[in-house]
């Protein structure tokens, strides 16, 4: 009876805990949003100020800035992905 005790106590001892994997989740989404939207905002303040400094270079601005937020967005995006392929197929049981 009790090497039966002591096999379950151990085995709760080593299976790891799903407990904090919302938290976890919501921390692997939450802290690239977070990032994503401050960059983008910065992004966007300093090109305002440029097209307002140079109006005639607003096309090329335009066009750099779209590229550096489509990549900002994208590490966002595959976070998010990530997340929640953990939220619906848990690989650390």
């Amino acid at each position: 009876m009790a090497s039966v005790v002591a096999k379950a106590t151990e085995r709760t001892r080593t299976t790891p805990s799903t407990d904090l994997l919302p938290l976890a989740i919501a921390l692997l989404i939450g802290i690239p949003a977070v990032g994503s939207c401050i960059g983008i905002g910065l992004a966007s303040m300093k090109l305002l100020e440029c097209v307002a400094r140079q109006p005639e270079m607003a096309p090329e601005l335009q066009t750099r800035y779209f590229l550096a937020v489509g990549v900002t967005d994208g590490a966002f995006i595959i976070a998010t992905g990530i997340g929640l392929w953990f939220a619906t197929a848990n690989p650390f049981q």
